[in-house]
Order: C-alpha cells, then structure tokens, then sequence
C-alpha cells in the first residue's frame, strides 16, 4: 500500500508542476491532445491559432510594493475605490505574492476588468497569453519585472457559494513573483494516463 501510496503523490506533485509551469511559462510548456507535456522550446512551429508572447521589454525588478501601487492604479483607473475590495495577502506578509479581490456584478465586472488590463499595459505590463487558460472576459496574464499578474473575473470558484448571488463575481488580481527564465528546461515529453 505504501508504495502505491508514494506513486499517487509523485503523480500529484508532477502534475502540479507541471500545471504552475504552463501558467507561468506558456511558451515553455506545451500539452498536445494525446495527453503528452512538452517541456522547453517548441520543437515545431506553434500553432496559428494560439496567441504568441509578446517580449518583455528590459525593466528593473519590482518590488511588491511597486506592484502592490501597480494594482491600485489599475483598479482606480478602471473607476473603482480599491478600498471597496479587500487584499488577499496582507501587507509584509509575503514580499512574493500580492493580491486584490473584490465582489462585483457580474454584468459590470467584465469591463472592469478591461479597462484594468488596459491600464496595466498602459503601465509597461506586458500580455502573457496563457492558450489553455486566458479567455478575453475571464481571464488575462501579465509579466513585468519578475512579477506575473493574473486579472481574473472567475467567481465562483474562487469563494463558497453562499457568499455571491447568481448575480456576482468576484474580480481579481493575484501577483507572484518567479524568476524561472534562468532555469534552463530540457525538453522531455511525459505521458499522463
């Protein structure tokens, strides 16, 4: 039992991995149809249809401070009081991970969230298209100065349920800082069952 015990946790620990990978590194981590991961470069052309990274211009480190302000300026921008949503990770609590969540109507959280993105680009943040994540009304990934930033309007999943109407949402921003582009990845195919 104990060894089939130890082969669940290293196939829970792999596909965590693997998972955090593909949301931070999308261009690094690839997941064909067949249920093969692709780690490293692209050995074939990617596909049309999935949106390229854009670069990300050269720009000092941020401190979560600085990212911390990036976030109330966007959420101000988009005509809300940042102090009308709540931080989910208190101040000086952790310097590699930040956060902002808010309760929303559903049918004014969508353009919230885009006028945040646009000011977040307008700020020097850059897209990080996530193809197996970001959609245009729920979700979009960001990365500036070693930080990656997910915009989300994903409720429901994100709160129990008794504390949104059908008519809710939550809106949010959650920052973690990864240096990962000095990690060089092989490329190694895995076959999940």
């Amino acid at each position: 039992m104990n060894a089939f015990l130890k082969r669940v946790w290293i196939g829970l620990a792999a596909t965590l991995i693997v998972s955090l990978a593909a949301v931070v590194m999308p261009d690094q981590v690839q997941i064909g149809d067949d249920g093969r991961v692709h780690l490293g470069a692209p050995a074939s052309t990617p596909s049309v249809s999935a949106p390229a990274p854009h670069p990300e211009p050269t720009s000092p480190p941020l401190t979560r401070e600085e990212v911390d302000e990036a976030i109330a300026t966007a959420v101000r921008a988009a005509g809300l009081d940042a102090e009308q949503g709540k931080s989910t990770v208190p101040a000086g609590s952790n310097p590699n991970r930040t956060g902002w969540t808010a309760i929303r109507e559903k049918a004014a959280a969508q353009s919230e969230m885009k006028a945040i993105c646009a000011d977040l680009e307008r700020q020097g943040w850059v897209l990080n298209p996530n193809p197996n994540g970001d959609t245009a009304d729920l979700s979009r990934s960001y990365k500036r100065g070693g930080w990656y930033l997910l915009v989300s309007t994903r409720g429901q999943s994100q709160a129990p349920s008794n504390t949104l109407s059908d008519s809710q949402t939550h809106l949010t921003m959650t920052g973690l800082q990864l240096n990962l582009s000095d990690i060089p990845l092989p490329a190694v195919t895995v076959r999940i069952r």
